[in-house]
């Protein structure tokens, strides 16, 4: 990154040229090597404009730990500047009156004309910018170690059927198929990918943002549970409570074939020295070529009274779109930048790739929403679709048509 390029940018922001300094903590929990090195990112940006950035990071890759804290703080009187919070969660904590209108800034940098509509729309609530889209994030991604599969004398699987073929093929040759974590969002994040290839990209938004009861406990339903539960076969017995990151890494040693996880796995690949295409492809998930999961990661702004530190949290908010930032956090992220002017010249043939299907996605109705990662439908819901998923997939026994319909009474009673 050219600071020097990166300052005088900056320097032109009207949102950003403050006569004072002031402190702005923010609440995140990206804490493995690639978010990590995001986040110092933008830590640095936002103190060469003479601000001080207080770190206020929760591990846990899901953030359901740091919700826990951030409410807990809030309710006390004592928020933080910003917060990771995404999709309907940001509807939510402005309904409650905590988040600061960010208007002033988004018109003076023209975030309207930046951002696409279906991002800029959930940013808003009662029709203001409270929150900062940082990117997107494909999640129906398949990273597979090449040499793995080139030894194995197999091909990266595009359907569930050829998945199977390769997994018992990879296990025969005493490797782990698929490197997983037993933790509820990662279970999810699987669930939802199969889901999107039985039921395609119309039956997916009716299960999981509509929450249409006869497609939640549907024929098609059934078929994702025993596919799903199928996949479990193809798992090692140390999956319960590991870490996603971890997961990853066992793709990037060569320990596991595959993984089942959104872009943000690539910036652990980045960041161990890997290659796309020379040592790991990124695909998307067996059965959903043409289809696009998205997670769009933000920044909520919450209501401060020290001066100071409401110029410091606007000169985050504008740091945030900056094209500069854009490039350097989501080329260590693994993601996409979110804005339509992004240059990707710098970016890798996965990045590229997830940009041209972002696009076409958004044209042919095939983009949908994660209802694992936050983004399809309220917190209560998803909450009650990890709860039966996860107890599905980690009981051998589970029943897929029993387990359907517990979805649908499951996701009933928490609207």
């Amino acid at each position: 990154m050219n600071i020097k390029k990166t300052l005088l940018t900056l320097s032109l922001l009207s949102a950003t040229q403050f006569a004072t300094a002031g402190e702005v903590e923010v609440l995140h929990w990206w804490t493995s090597g690639g978010e990590a090195k995001s986040v110092s990112a933008l830590k640095d940006m936002l103190e060469s404009q003479g601000h001080t950035w207080k770190d206020f990071a929760v591990a846990g890759g899901s953030g359901t730990s740091a919700m826990t804290v951030l409410k807990t703080r809030a309710v006390s009187g004592n928020p933080p500047a910003a917060a990771q919070i995404k999709g309907h969660d940001i509807q939510e904590w402005g309904g409650l009156g905590f988040l600061a209108s960010l208007d002033d800034v988004a018109t003076a940098n023209k975030w309207d004309s930046l951002v696409p509509p279906m991002v800029s729309d959930i940013m808003k609530f009662d029709g203001e910018y409270v929150a900062v889209p940082v990117n997107v994030h494909r999640v129906n991604w398949l990273w597979a170690n090449k040499e793995v599969f080139q030894k194995a004398g197999v091909k990266v699987p595009a359907t569930m059927d050829e998945f199977f073929m390769v997994g018992d093929k990879l296990k025969e040759a005493g490797i782990i198929p698929l490197a997983h974590g037993g933790q509820a969002w990662q279970d999810a994040t699987v669930f939802e990918a199969v889901a999107l290839s039985v039921l395609g990209s119309d039956g997916y938004n009716k299960a999981f943002v509509d929450l249409d009861m006869d497609t939640l406990s549907g024929d098609q339903m059934v078929e994702t549970f025993r596919l799903f539960q199928k996949m479990h076969n193809y798992i090692d017995k140390n999956s319960p409570g590991r870490d996603w990151n971890v997961a990853t890494s066992m793709v990037i040693n060569g320990e596991a074939a595959m993984q089942i996880m959104g872009d943000w796995a690539k910036g652990e690949f980045t960041a161990a020295g890997k290659m796309p295409g020379k040592d790991y492809v990124c695909v998307p998930a067996p059965g959903t070529s043409g289809q696009f999961t998205h997670n769009v990661d933000s920044f909520a702004f919450f209501q401060l009274s020290d001066p100071e530190k409401q110029k410091a949290q606007q000169a985050l908010a504008a740091t945030i779109l900056t094209p500069e930032f854009q490039e350097v956090f989501n080329l260590n992220k693994g993601s996409i930048p979110v804005r339509l002017d992004a240059d990707m010249s710098k970016f890798d043939s996965c990045a590229v790739d997830s940009m041209k299907d972002f696009k076409a996605t958004a044209k042919s109705g095939d983009l949908v929403p994660s209802m694992a990662h936050g983004m399809s439908t309220t917190s209560y819901a998803q909450g009650a679709i990890y709860d039966v998923v996860t107890n599905f997939f980690n009981d051998p026994n589970a029943d897929p048509k029993e387990a359907a319909g517990k979805l649908a009474k499951a996701v009933k009673a928490a609207m």
